[in-house]
């Protein structure tokens, strides 16, 4: 499982226990209409949003608040301006991370990023530095219980357009390219299986950390992600799976 998946699995248990709800769908809705400002607000027509309405849906966010967030992005209603950004930095022991925002102060953004990763030994790096080593990814995941016959389920995804299937991991997740997420993911909702997708940046090359290293860059993940402009941090880490649990549940 790569390093960001990893994270987003923690994420996600932490955000169902965090009494800020607030904080969650404060980052949500701003993903809604971001989606909805760049591709309109048809979520057949636009991945993007697809995977936001999902992400809502998962955190119980009612439903006046999605639309209201989607109206605000296709301009149905007034919203505040907000910019989408992406910060390329280092974290302990050199790992390359992407780090996506979406604020409406890109200065105040700018120097709230480049004082928690200095804070916590890291650095921010120039446009392109890390972002070489990164690929543009849809993934999609299907909860490992549901697939019975992993042949017939890998054929299933590849016919679909699906690029690696890792059947490791739980849930089982496909890769694939942005624009055949919808087709993927219907593919397999129609045989009968759950779907949830999301776009990410998956890492080229990564980097193995342990110890020390490790415990200091999942407390950089900790503060971005208790930020409220940071939408998701992308890294190059593999840190095993036992050590990263036993790291997270202990902060």
């Amino acid at each position: 499982m790569s390093g960001h998946n990893k994270w987003a699995n923690i994420k996600h248990r932490k955000g169902a226990q965090d009494a800020k709800r607030s904080k969650v769908f404060t980052k949500i809705i701003r993903e809604l209409t971001i989606a909805a400002r760049d591709a309109g607000g048809d979520p057949d027509a636009n991945p993007r949003l697809r995977a936001a309405m999902d992400k809502a849906k998962d955190a119980n966010m009612p439903k006046d608040k999605i639309e209201t967030a989607i109206k605000k992005g296709t301009g149905e209603l007034e919203g505040e301006e907000l910019h989408e950004l992406l910060y390329e930095g280092y974290g302990p022991a050199g790992i390359a991370l992407i780090i996506s925002v979406v604020t409406d102060n890109k200065n105040r953004s700018a120097q709230e990023i480049r004082h928690i990763l200095s804070k916590h030994g890291g650095s921010l790096a120039e446009n392109g530095a890390v972002s070489w080593n990164f690929e543009r990814k849809a993934l999609i995941k299907v909860p490992k219980e549901e697939v019975e016959d992993f042949e017939e389920f890998m054929m299933e995804a590849i016919e679909a357009g699906a690029e690696d299937i890792d059947e490791n991991s739980d849930p089982v997740e496909i890769t694939t390219d942005p624009d055949l997420m919808a087709q993927v993911r219907d593919t397999l909702k129609e045989a009968g299986y759950s779907a949830d997708e999301e776009l990410t940046y998956i890492p080229k090359n990564t980097v193995t950390i342990t110890g020390n290293d490790a415990e200091k860059l999942i407390k950089l993940l900790n503060v971005l992600d208790d930020n409220d402009d940071v939408q998701d941090v992308y890294g190059n880490y593999d840190i095993d799976d036992a050590e990263f649990e036993r790291i997270s549940e202990s902060l």
